[in-house]
């Protein structure tokens, strides 16, 4: 279905001022805080050849890749995506490869790597150690997936933000301890090692923190899964979701009163904002959506996917204020229309009869599930619209999916009034869109791809991958690259569906393909790759290997 309404005001495109040079990839959406993944990067290869993979384990066999300039194995779970900036790249993972590093022990938590873009080889590492579960609320349901750091690093000069998978935002120093330790935090010894062991002697290689905000200690939430917000950085500003969630049993949200979205002071660490939402009393899950920014009628906004299905934009910050304020909400729009809150006319719904593996659930995993959802994605500002998708969990299954284009220049509930279309033919998603020349594509978690026009939501196309897809499209040098469960796909972009490729990594790949510089970054659960045109790898190598 599709719903026409003018839109009387229109915005500018806002793109990040960062000191990155546009052909890099510094945060989540690159250069751009509308977060729309598309790059102006020309030349990139259609297809690749990933390698065969070592008998011992040790990564890939020499010369049997084309078109990589380099190739590292990092862990066992990448499900964050890589950043790229000022010669390095950026990723968190699993700590699944500490075992080459004698001083420390794995955990079963997290890792942030810096990696030489040219090369590969590791720069530094930052072992994030499991948060125990002492240092969680009673009844917490954190951690127990051990899929490591999920969330994208934003680089800021010679600062790296990243929410890490002990529920904290960390600032780090982009060279890591090469350059000495910097800034206040002075006890990375102890922090890499865990609370439980001695502190260990610091090497070069090791990450340099510059401060530390921990979301359960310092802002009271209570952790759901994972926390995989990347974070968004205007100036001196940062902001991010809570990671605030329900309980073990998944039936209320243990700290309904903690803030839902915040602010800190970019420099210090300090918290600035808070949200008044009071999300934590009708979420349904967590919260997981990245911000995005966006100037409309000549003011920035700031927007916000929550866990009740709502898309909220704020005002933004004009600058770090002396005392903690509160966001002044200048829209909401409800994402998730009366038959998909009351699919059977009743004022409350389970939302977890949607979930496919509950005795109780009536979700079959056809895609035709009609229920609630979240906003997981972050929303795409692009041209003075935001545009949100919903969906849930991928463990919840398959169901009915909504994809929402909103007119950012309403004010109040603009449900109605600034419903510029909705597309009704995706299912669950926890991707956000991609825009180009009119163009939108998305996927949903069944692994279809869509394209939309972008000004009426008509569909041009859908491609059915065949597998499970968590990957928001990378529009790229006339190609759309989506990652899935079992392949990379290659599109052609425009309004006729090509196949381009469609090529195997070895195992699932669920972050998002990003492009910087002439060159590819794409990651399988295991290995990243530099895909270049034409280029002959370089000693392949395991990068924890130091």
């Amino acid at each position: 279905m599709t719903k026409s309404s003018p839109l009387l005001a229109t915005a500018a495109i806002f793109l990040a001022v960062t000191s990155a040079p546009a052909a890099d990839w510094p945060a989540w959406g690159g250069c751009d805080l509308g977060r729309n993944m598309v790059s102006m990067e020309t030349g990139l290869p259609d297809t690749f050849k990933p390698g065969e993979k070592s008998t011992t384990g040790d990564g890939i066999l020499p010369g049997t890749t084309e078109n990589v300039r380099w190739v590292a194995k990092l862990g066992t779970f990448i499900c964050g995506n890589p950043t790229v900036a000022d010669g390095r790249v950026f990723i968190g993972t699993d700590d699944a490869t500490l075992q080459g590093d004698t001083r420390l022990k794995r955990s079963k938590g997290g890792m942030v790597w810096c990696l030489d873009e040219k090369t590969g080889q590791m720069l530094w590492k930052l072992p994030v150690p499991v948060r125990p579960k002492e240092r969680l609320p009673v009844d917490a349901h954190y951690g127990q997936q051990n899929l490591g750091v999920c969330s994208s690093p934003t680089i800021v000069g010679n600062r790296a933000y990243v929410v890490t998978s002990a529920a904290e935002i960390l600032c780090l120093d982009v060279k890591g301890q090469a350059d000495g330790n910097d800034g206040p935090f002075q006890d990375e010894g102890q922090y890499i090692a865990g609370s439980k062991n001695p502190p260990v002697a610091l090497e070069k290689t090791d990450g340099d923190i510059i401060w530390k905000y921990d979301l359960v200690d310092d802002l009271g939430i209570c952790p759901h899964d994972v926390a995989a917000c990347s974070v968004l950085v205007d100036g001196d500003i940062l902001y991010c979701t809570s990671a605030n969630g329900v309980n073990h049993e998944h039936t209320f949200c243990l700290h309904p009163d903690a803030p839902s979205f915040i602010a800190l002071d970019a420099r210090t660490g300090k918290l600035i904002a808070t949200d008044t939402e009071d999300l934590g009393h009708r979420m349904w899950h967590c919260l997981w959506s990245p911000p995005t920014i966006g100037v409309v009628n000549g003011k920035k906004l700031v927007f916000f996917g929550g866990g009740d299905g709502v898309c909220y934009a704020f005002e933004a910050l004009q600058s770090v204020p002396s005392a903690p304020v509160t966001f002044k909400k200048v829209w909401s729009y409800d994402c998730d229309p009366a038959e998909f809150r009351h699919p059977e006319g009743e004022d409350e719904f389970n939302y977890y009869i949607g979930d496919k593996r509950k005795k109780y659930t009536t979700n079959k995993d056809d895609g035709l599930f009609l229920g609630p959802s979240e906003i997981i994605a972050s929303p795409v500002f692009h041209d003075g619209r935001v545009y949100c998708t919903i969906g849930q969990d991928p463990m919840h299954g398959r169901g009915k999916g909504l994809l929402h284009c909103i007119d950012a220049s309403k004010t109040g509930d603009v449900t109605q009034s600034g419903c510029i279309w909705t597309y009704d033919g995706i299912e669950r998603a926890i991707s956000s869109v991609a825009i180009k020349d009119g163009l939108l594509y998305a996927t949903d978690l069944a692994g279809h791809v869509h394209c939309l026009d972008e000004k009426t939501g008509k569909p041009y196309w859908v491609y059915d991958t065949h597998a499970d897809t968590w990957s928001t499209p990378l529009v790229a040098d006339g190609k759309v690259y989506i990652n899935t469960k079992k392949k990379l796909v290659v599109l052609s972009a425009g309004k006729e569906m090509k196949v381009l490729s469609e090529i195997t990594l070895g195992s699932a790949a669920y972050e998002t393909p990003v492009a910087a510089n002439g060159t590819l970054f794409i990651c399988s659960q295991s290995y990243i790759w530099a895909v270049q045109q034409g280029a002959k790898e370089t000693p392949p190598h395991v990068a924890a290997a130091k």
